[in-house]
């Protein structure tokens, strides 16, 4: 089955079209399990989520948020982990409960067992109900790189040298860029009732054309969302232009 696509003017409008699904599902239910992504991408979601949280639109007392993944060998302090971009955009700008928002640790003893301890975490949790994802160059999605498979789970990976390149802008230097992280898998984020891929820019577009129009595989991780009778490809007209008939 392929995805619904929806195409949006610009990124603004597109961030924007993500934020109201996303503040709606907490509208028709305050305790819905929110998947949530980092980087670039939804920075703009973000803010418009803080905005409505501020003009009472949306209320996330009771939600509860795992977000998809984390570098290994970061503190949830430092200023490149997950769990900080998160405090800086959205948590501590919303109502969320600390103890409600998930973040997969970087300094698990063990970050194998953490792994798994995490998807229990999101059985206990009732699943995730709106997973948002962003895409990557080569198609990955959270830290599953070429390669994976539709099954993996929650666990370690090591990180590709092109998602290192991709990221070191984030970092002084290309060296500080950690090597691994821990991921939630496609078979985790495939169990999501809902999902919403969020793509802009001309430079996702064959990302995009791929994980839509060619057949699922290994070596584009995103084209596994064609097995998933719930998932929402929100683009700008950029990340757009290389569809066919959508």
């Amino acid at each position: 089955m392929k995805p619904t696509v929806i195409v949006c003017k610009d990124s603004t409008s597109a961030s924007r079209e993500v934020a109201d699904r996303m503040t709606n599902a907490l509208i028709e239910n305050p305790r819905t399990v929110l998947g949530l992504a980092t980087g670039g991408t939804p920075i703009e979601t973000y803010r418009f989520l803080v905005d409505d949280y501020r003009a009472k639109k949306v209320d996330f007392s009771k939600g509860t948020s795992f977000n998809l993944d984390e570098y290994i060998g970061l503190s949830g302090d430092h200023p490149q982990s997950f769990r900080h971009f998160m405090r800086e955009y959205l948590f501590d700008r919303v109502n969320f409960r600390a103890e409600k928002t998930f973040v997969p640790s970087g300094l698990a003893e063990s970050p194998e067992q953490h792994a798994i301890e995490y998807e229990k975490l999101i059985a206990d949790a009732g699943g995730i109900d709106l997973q948002l994802l962003g895409i990557g160059h080569n198609a990955h999605i959270a830290f599953n790189e070429p390669g994976s498979s539709k099954d993996s789970r929650t666990r370690v990976v090591r990180l590709t040298s092109s998602t290192i390149e991709k990221n070191s802008r984030f970092f002084d230097r290309i060296e500080d860029v950690p090597r691994a992280a821990i991921t939630m898998g496609i078979g985790t984020i495939l169990e999501a009732k809902q999902i919403i891929l969020l793509a802009m820019g001309a430079d996702k577009a064959e990302a995009v054309r791929r994980s839509i129009e060619e057949t699922p595989c290994d070596e584009v991780p995103a084209s596994w969302l064609q097995l998933h009778s719930g998932v929402i490809f929100v683009l700008d007209e950029a990340a757009a232009n290389r569809l066919g008939s959508h």
